[in-house]
Protein backbone atom coordinates (compact mmCIF):
# COMPACT_ATOMS: atom_id res chain seq x y z
CA UNK A 1 0.00 0.00 0.00
CA UNK A 2 2.75 2.35 0.96
CA UNK A 3 4.60 1.79 -2.84
CA UNK A 4 1.54 2.67 -4.33
CA UNK A 5 0.59 5.59 -2.25
CA UNK A 6 3.90 6.82 -3.49
CA UNK A 7 3.70 6.12 -7.23
CA UNK A 8 -0.06 8.17 -7.04
CA UNK A 9 2.05 10.83 -5.47
CA UNK A 10 4.59 11.12 -8.35
CA UNK A 11 7.47 10.06 -6.06
CA UNK A 12 10.43 8.84 -7.90
CA UNK A 13 13.55 6.94 -6.29
CA UNK A 14 17.02 6.55 -7.83
CA UNK A 15 20.59 5.33 -6.69
CA UNK A 16 23.31 8.08 -6.42
CA UNK A 17 26.67 9.14 -5.58
CA UNK A 18 26.19 12.22 -3.59
CA UNK A 19 29.23 14.33 -2.33
CA UNK A 20 28.27 17.28 0.56
CA UNK A 21 30.07 19.72 1.61
CA UNK A 22 30.93 22.41 3.81
CA UNK A 23 33.39 24.93 5.02
CA UNK A 24 35.07 24.07 8.73
CA UNK A 25 35.00 27.04 10.85
CA UNK A 26 32.76 29.06 8.88
CA UNK A 27 30.85 31.13 11.56
CA UNK A 28 34.23 32.21 12.82
CA UNK A 29 35.66 33.37 9.45
CA UNK A 30 32.69 35.32 8.58
CA UNK A 31 32.86 36.40 12.46
CA UNK A 32 35.89 37.63 11.41
CA UNK A 33 35.37 39.47 8.30
CA UNK A 34 32.40 38.95 6.48
CA UNK A 35 33.73 40.54 2.79
CA UNK A 36 37.04 38.61 2.90
CA UNK A 37 35.52 35.19 3.68
CA UNK A 38 33.09 35.31 1.06
CA UNK A 39 35.51 36.72 -1.19
CA UNK A 40 37.73 33.66 -0.66
CA UNK A 41 34.61 30.86 -0.58
CA UNK A 42 33.00 32.26 -3.77
CA UNK A 43 36.37 31.81 -5.55
CA UNK A 44 36.46 28.33 -4.30
CA UNK A 45 33.44 27.28 -5.45
CA UNK A 46 33.82 28.41 -8.60
CA UNK A 47 36.78 26.12 -8.26
CA UNK A 48 34.59 23.20 -6.57
CA UNK A 49 31.70 23.77 -9.15
CA UNK A 50 33.93 23.52 -12.49
CA UNK A 51 35.72 20.40 -10.85
CA UNK A 52 32.56 18.95 -10.46
CA UNK A 53 31.12 19.66 -13.81
CA UNK A 54 34.66 18.36 -15.25
CA UNK A 55 33.53 14.91 -13.41
CA UNK A 56 30.02 14.54 -14.97
CA UNK A 57 28.46 15.83 -11.74
CA UNK A 58 25.45 18.40 -10.95
CA UNK A 59 25.70 20.83 -8.08
CA UNK A 60 21.55 20.12 -7.30
CA UNK A 61 21.83 22.25 -3.73
CA UNK A 62 23.63 24.85 -1.88
CA UNK A 63 22.69 26.74 1.43
CA UNK A 64 25.06 29.17 2.81
CA UNK A 65 28.96 27.15 2.58
CA UNK A 66 27.33 23.62 2.39
CA UNK A 67 26.95 22.64 -1.30
CA UNK A 68 25.29 19.14 -2.52
CA UNK A 69 26.43 17.18 -5.89
CA UNK A 70 25.50 14.16 -7.44
CA UNK A 71 27.42 11.64 -9.91
CA UNK A 72 26.40 8.48 -12.09
CA UNK A 73 29.41 7.06 -10.99
CA UNK A 74 30.86 6.72 -7.23
CA UNK A 75 34.55 6.82 -8.71
CA UNK A 76 34.06 9.87 -10.51
CA UNK A 77 32.32 11.48 -7.26
CA UNK A 78 35.57 10.15 -4.83
CA UNK A 79 37.86 11.38 -7.72
CA UNK A 80 36.24 14.86 -7.82
CA UNK A 81 36.17 14.94 -4.18
CA UNK A 82 40.18 14.48 -3.64
CA UNK A 83 41.02 16.44 -6.79
CA UNK A 84 38.81 19.70 -5.11
CA UNK A 85 40.75 19.33 -1.79
CA UNK A 86 43.83 19.13 -3.74
CA UNK A 87 43.14 22.45 -6.01
CA UNK A 88 41.61 24.26 -3.33
CA UNK A 89 44.72 23.50 -0.93
CA UNK A 90 46.89 25.27 -3.64
CA UNK A 91 44.64 28.21 -3.20
CA UNK A 92 44.68 28.03 0.20
CA UNK A 93 48.69 28.12 0.05
CA UNK A 94 48.41 31.64 -0.35
CA UNK A 95 46.56 32.97 2.16
CA UNK A 96 47.42 33.55 6.17
CA UNK A 97 46.42 30.13 8.12
CA UNK A 98 44.00 31.50 9.75
CA UNK A 99 41.94 33.25 6.61
CA UNK A 100 42.15 29.74 4.84
CA UNK A 101 38.39 28.31 3.83
CA UNK A 102 38.98 24.84 4.56
CA UNK A 103 36.23 22.57 2.84
CA UNK A 104 35.44 18.77 4.71
CA UNK A 105 33.78 16.47 2.54
CA UNK A 106 31.61 13.44 2.56
CA UNK A 107 30.89 11.04 -0.28
CA UNK A 108 27.87 8.10 0.07
CA UNK A 109 26.46 5.48 -2.44
CA UNK A 110 22.63 5.57 -1.68
CA UNK A 111 18.98 5.41 -2.63
CA UNK A 112 17.49 9.09 -3.03
CA UNK A 113 14.59 10.43 -3.66
CA UNK A 114 13.92 13.14 -6.34
CA UNK A 115 11.78 16.41 -5.82
CA UNK A 116 12.64 18.71 -9.22
CA UNK A 117 16.60 19.12 -9.49
CA UNK A 118 16.45 18.52 -5.45
CA UNK A 119 17.50 15.16 -3.99
CA UNK A 120 15.81 14.10 -0.82
CA UNK A 121 16.47 10.80 2.20
CA UNK A 122 19.02 8.86 3.44
CA UNK A 123 21.38 8.95 0.81
CA UNK A 124 21.90 12.76 1.07
CA UNK A 125 21.70 12.62 5.02
CA UNK A 126 24.63 9.95 5.11
CA UNK A 127 26.80 12.12 2.65
CA UNK A 128 25.97 15.05 5.53
CA UNK A 129 26.81 13.09 8.21
CA UNK A 130 30.46 11.36 6.91
CA UNK A 131 31.13 15.09 5.64
CA UNK A 132 31.05 16.38 9.61
CA UNK A 133 33.67 13.55 10.29
CA UNK A 134 35.78 14.51 7.78
CA UNK A 135 38.96 16.89 8.90
CA UNK A 136 39.14 20.14 7.36
CA UNK A 137 40.56 19.31 3.72
CA UNK A 138 39.54 16.07 3.98
CA UNK A 139 37.05 13.43 2.53
CA UNK A 140 35.18 10.94 4.37
CA UNK A 141 33.31 8.54 2.21
CA UNK A 142 30.99 5.26 3.32
CA UNK A 143 31.27 1.41 2.79
CA UNK A 144 29.24 1.42 0.00
CA UNK A 145 31.40 3.87 -1.80
CA UNK A 146 34.55 2.18 -0.18
CA UNK A 147 33.57 -1.21 -2.14
CA UNK A 148 32.77 0.74 -5.13
CA UNK A 149 36.11 2.61 -5.74
CA UNK A 150 38.52 -0.27 -3.75
CA UNK A 151 41.40 -1.08 -6.99
CA UNK A 152 40.25 1.39 -9.33
CA UNK A 153 41.64 4.31 -7.96
CA UNK A 154 44.92 4.90 -6.72
CA UNK A 155 44.03 5.80 -2.68
CA UNK A 156 44.88 5.29 0.62
CA UNK A 157 42.27 4.43 3.12
CA UNK A 158 42.07 4.22 6.74
CA UNK A 159 38.96 2.75 8.09
CA UNK A 160 37.57 4.58 11.13
CA UNK A 161 35.27 1.68 11.57
CA UNK A 162 31.20 1.22 12.13
CA UNK A 163 30.77 5.08 13.57
CA UNK A 164 27.38 6.14 14.74
CA UNK A 165 25.90 9.30 13.86
CA UNK A 166 23.32 11.84 14.68
CA UNK A 167 19.59 10.85 13.92
CA UNK A 168 20.74 7.84 11.76
CA UNK A 169 19.13 4.27 13.06
CA UNK A 170 21.97 2.24 11.41
CA UNK A 171 25.69 2.54 12.34
CA UNK A 172 28.27 3.38 8.73
CA UNK A 173 31.27 2.22 7.62
CA UNK A 174 33.70 4.79 7.63
CA UNK A 175 36.77 5.42 5.47
CA UNK A 176 39.04 8.39 5.34
CA UNK A 177 41.16 8.94 2.49
CA UNK A 178 44.57 9.37 3.88
CA UNK A 179 46.80 9.76 0.71
CA UNK A 180 46.06 10.19 -3.33
CA UNK A 181 48.51 9.45 -6.07
CA UNK A 182 50.06 12.28 -7.81
CA UNK A 183 47.92 14.50 -5.06
CA UNK A 184 49.53 14.03 -1.98
CA UNK A 185 48.60 13.42 1.66
CA UNK A 186 44.68 14.55 2.88
CA UNK A 187 43.77 15.14 6.27
CA UNK A 188 42.42 12.47 8.10
CA UNK A 189 41.12 11.62 11.97
CA UNK A 190 42.28 8.94 14.25
CA UNK A 191 40.65 6.09 14.43
CA UNK A 192 38.19 6.13 17.43
CA UNK A 193 36.01 2.89 19.25
CA UNK A 194 32.14 4.54 19.85
CA UNK A 195 29.44 3.38 21.83
CA UNK A 196 26.23 2.54 19.69
CA UNK A 197 23.28 3.17 20.94
CA UNK A 198 21.14 -0.06 22.12
CA UNK A 199 22.45 -2.94 22.47
CA UNK A 200 24.96 -2.89 19.75
CA UNK A 201 27.69 -2.44 21.92
CA UNK A 202 30.70 -4.14 21.53
CA UNK A 203 31.77 -7.34 23.55
CA UNK A 204 34.86 -5.27 25.21
CA UNK A 205 33.08 -2.51 25.84
CA UNK A 206 30.47 -4.56 27.84
CA UNK A 207 33.34 -5.99 29.75
CA UNK A 208 34.95 -2.74 30.42
CA UNK A 209 31.73 -1.65 32.73
CA UNK A 210 31.23 -4.96 34.22
CA UNK A 211 34.61 -3.68 35.10
CA UNK A 212 34.61 -0.51 36.58
CA UNK A 213 31.59 -1.58 38.33
CA UNK A 214 33.60 -3.64 40.76
CA UNK A 215 36.16 -1.09 40.92
CA UNK A 216 38.35 -2.82 37.72
CA UNK A 217 39.64 0.88 37.04
CA UNK A 218 43.28 0.23 36.77
CA UNK A 219 42.90 -2.15 34.00
CA UNK A 220 40.79 0.40 32.14
CA UNK A 221 43.60 2.86 31.85
CA UNK A 222 45.70 0.43 30.69
CA UNK A 223 43.75 -0.34 28.14
CA UNK A 224 42.87 3.09 27.42
CA UNK A 225 47.04 3.81 26.98
CA UNK A 226 47.37 0.45 24.78
CA UNK A 227 44.81 2.13 22.33
CA UNK A 228 46.63 5.58 22.44
CA UNK A 229 49.86 3.75 21.52
CA UNK A 230 48.35 1.95 18.75
CA UNK A 231 46.35 4.17 16.74
CA UNK A 232 48.07 7.73 17.49
CA UNK A 233 50.85 6.93 14.76
CA UNK A 234 48.37 7.48 12.56
CA UNK A 235 46.46 10.51 13.75
CA UNK A 236 47.24 13.38 11.50
CA UNK A 237 50.80 12.07 9.51
CA UNK A 238 52.64 15.06 11.24
CA UNK A 239 55.44 14.35 9.58
CA UNK A 240 54.38 14.75 6.04
CA UNK A 241 52.03 17.46 6.70
CA UNK A 242 55.39 20.02 7.97
CA UNK A 243 57.11 18.88 5.04
CA UNK A 244 54.77 20.10 2.51
CA UNK A 245 54.27 23.28 4.21
CA UNK A 246 58.00 23.53 3.42
CA UNK A 247 57.36 22.92 -0.63
CA UNK A 248 54.45 24.60 -0.48
CA UNK A 249 56.71 28.24 0.52
CA UNK A 250 59.03 26.51 -2.05
CA UNK A 251 56.84 26.76 -4.67
CA UNK A 252 55.34 30.43 -3.59
CA UNK A 253 58.81 31.65 -4.23
CA UNK A 254 59.46 29.40 -7.61
CA UNK A 255 56.08 31.10 -8.68
CA UNK A 256 57.10 34.71 -8.33
CA UNK A 257 60.11 33.76 -9.99
CA UNK A 258 58.22 32.14 -13.04
CA UNK A 259 56.64 35.15 -13.00
CA UNK A 260 59.44 37.71 -13.75
CA UNK A 261 60.69 35.48 -16.46
CA UNK A 262 57.15 35.38 -18.10
CA UNK A 263 57.26 39.32 -17.38
CA UNK A 264 60.56 39.66 -19.31
CA UNK A 265 60.10 37.53 -21.87
CA UNK A 266 57.11 39.54 -22.88
CA UNK A 267 58.59 42.85 -22.42
CA UNK A 268 61.27 41.28 -25.34
CA UNK A 269 58.60 40.19 -27.61
CA UNK A 270 57.40 42.31 -30.51
CA UNK A 271 54.17 44.25 -29.47
CA UNK A 272 54.94 44.22 -25.67
CA UNK A 273 53.52 46.11 -22.66
CA UNK A 274 49.95 46.04 -25.60
CA UNK A 275 48.23 43.84 -22.59
CA UNK A 276 48.57 43.74 -19.29
CA UNK A 277 47.67 40.23 -17.45
CA UNK A 278 44.82 40.53 -14.76
CA UNK A 279 45.28 39.29 -11.55
CA UNK A 280 42.97 36.70 -9.39
CA UNK A 281 41.54 39.12 -6.50
CA UNK A 282 41.94 36.17 -4.04
CA UNK A 283 45.46 34.72 -4.61
CA UNK A 284 46.95 37.34 -6.72
CA UNK A 285 47.96 35.18 -9.27
CA UNK A 286 48.51 36.10 -12.92
CA UNK A 287 45.36 35.23 -14.65
CA UNK A 288 45.25 31.80 -16.90
CA UNK A 289 46.66 30.93 -19.90
CA UNK A 290 45.60 30.78 -23.83
CA UNK A 291 42.82 33.65 -24.64
CA UNK A 292 39.45 31.60 -25.32
CA UNK A 293 40.42 28.30 -23.79
CA UNK A 294 40.85 27.58 -19.92
CA UNK A 295 43.64 25.00 -19.27
CA UNK A 296 42.36 24.11 -16.16
CA UNK A 297 41.32 20.44 -15.16
CA UNK A 298 43.54 17.60 -14.37
CA UNK A 299 46.47 15.98 -16.72
CA UNK A 300 47.58 12.61 -16.70
CA UNK A 301 50.28 11.05 -18.74
CA UNK A 302 53.92 9.36 -18.97
CA UNK A 303 57.23 11.21 -16.98
CA UNK A 304 60.20 9.73 -18.59
CA UNK A 305 63.81 9.92 -16.82
CA UNK A 306 66.76 9.23 -19.89
CA UNK A 307 69.74 6.78 -18.54
CA UNK A 308 72.04 8.86 -15.80
CA UNK A 309 75.14 6.46 -16.46
CA UNK A 310 74.95 2.28 -15.46
CA UNK A 311 73.12 2.76 -11.79
CA UNK A 312 70.43 4.82 -13.37
CA UNK A 313 68.67 3.63 -16.55
CA UNK A 314 66.06 5.18 -18.06
CA UNK A 315 62.67 4.80 -16.89
CA UNK A 316 58.66 5.99 -17.66
CA UNK A 317 56.10 5.97 -15.65
CA UNK A 318 52.62 7.67 -14.69
CA UNK A 319 52.11 10.64 -13.07
CA UNK A 320 49.34 13.73 -12.97
CA UNK A 321 48.53 17.29 -11.99
CA UNK A 322 46.30 19.31 -11.60
CA UNK A 323 46.25 22.93 -13.69
CA UNK A 324 44.20 25.86 -12.15
CA UNK A 325 44.09 29.18 -14.26
CA UNK A 326 47.52 29.46 -14.43
CA UNK A 327 49.12 27.20 -11.62
CA UNK A 328 49.71 23.73 -12.25
CA UNK A 329 51.06 21.56 -9.04
CA UNK A 330 51.28 17.74 -8.33
CA UNK A 331 52.78 15.16 -5.77
CA UNK A 332 53.15 11.83 -6.29
CA UNK A 333 55.17 8.86 -4.19
CA UNK A 334 58.92 8.07 -5.63
CA UNK A 335 60.04 4.59 -6.19
CA UNK A 336 61.95 4.46 -3.24
CA UNK A 337 60.22 3.73 0.59
CA UNK A 338 59.42 7.56 2.21
CA UNK A 339 60.61 9.64 -0.73
CA UNK A 340 57.61 11.92 -2.14
CA UNK A 341 58.06 13.87 -5.87
CA UNK A 342 56.65 17.29 -5.97
CA UNK A 343 56.11 19.26 -8.96
CA UNK A 344 54.67 22.92 -9.22
CA UNK A 345 54.79 25.94 -12.14
CA UNK A 346 52.94 28.01 -14.08
CA UNK A 347 51.17 28.48 -17.26
CA UNK A 348 51.66 31.65 -19.19
CA UNK A 349 48.89 33.54 -21.00
CA UNK A 350 50.96 32.18 -24.02
CA UNK A 351 49.89 28.69 -23.13
CA UNK A 352 53.39 27.92 -21.87
CA UNK A 353 54.34 25.98 -18.77
CA UNK A 354 57.92 26.46 -16.71
CA UNK A 355 57.87 23.49 -14.06
CA UNK A 356 59.94 22.58 -11.30
CA UNK A 357 60.06 19.33 -9.41
CA UNK A 358 62.18 18.23 -6.86
CA UNK A 359 62.16 14.85 -4.55
CA UNK A 360 61.86 14.63 -0.82
CA UNK A 361 63.24 11.78 1.60
CA UNK A 362 60.94 11.35 4.90
CA UNK A 363 63.96 13.49 7.12
CA UNK A 364 62.99 16.52 4.95
CA UNK A 365 66.62 16.29 2.84
CA UNK A 366 65.66 17.32 -1.11
CA UNK A 367 67.18 15.83 -4.19
CA UNK A 368 66.61 15.09 -7.92
CA UNK A 369 65.80 18.52 -8.66
CA UNK A 370 65.07 19.45 -11.81
CA UNK A 371 63.18 21.78 -14.53
CA UNK A 372 61.03 21.68 -17.52
CA UNK A 373 60.07 24.28 -20.38
CA UNK A 374 57.38 23.22 -23.04
CA UNK A 375 53.79 24.02 -23.68
CA UNK A 376 49.77 23.57 -22.55
CA UNK A 377 47.87 23.62 -25.78
CA UNK A 378 44.59 21.75 -26.78
CA UNK A 379 44.63 19.13 -23.96
CA UNK A 380 47.95 18.38 -23.76
CA UNK A 381 50.65 19.44 -21.80
CA UNK A 382 54.52 18.13 -23.42
CA UNK A 383 57.71 19.55 -21.37
CA UNK A 384 61.22 18.41 -21.40
CA UNK A 385 64.04 19.46 -19.28
CA UNK A 386 66.79 17.86 -17.24
CA UNK A 387 67.70 16.72 -13.67
CA UNK A 388 71.36 19.32 -12.30
CA UNK A 389 73.53 15.99 -13.12
CA UNK A 390 72.36 16.53 -16.99
CA UNK A 391 70.35 13.68 -17.08
CA UNK A 392 67.26 13.98 -19.29
CA UNK A 393 63.10 13.64 -18.54
CA UNK A 394 59.94 14.44 -20.70
CA UNK A 395 56.54 14.88 -19.52
CA UNK A 396 53.58 14.23 -22.00
CA UNK A 397 50.48 14.42 -20.23
CA UNK A 398 46.56 14.82 -22.01
CA UNK A 399 43.91 16.56 -19.65
CA UNK A 400 41.01 14.00 -18.66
Amino acid sequence: MAESGAAADGLERKLATILSADVAAYSRLMAEDEERTLQTFRAHKEVFEKLVQLHRGRVFNTAGDAILAEFTSAVEAVRCATEIQAALRTRNDQLPSDRQVNFRIGVNLGDVMVQGTDLLGDGVNVAARLQGAAEPGGVCISGSVYDQVLNKLSLSFKPLGELNYKNLPQPVRTFAIAKVAGLGVLPSPARRHQLVSGWRVRPFVIAALILIAVGGVSWVRSHYARNRAEYAPTAGLPALQVDQRRIERDARRLARVNRRMTDAEALAAPGAGQVKPQRDPVSGATAAATPGEDPSGVYRGQMCYAAGGATEPAHCFEAQAVVLGNRISGEWPGRDPGVTIYLTGEVSRAGEVAIHMHSKRADGSSFAVSDLIGTVRDGRIDAKGSFRDGRGVTLNWSKN
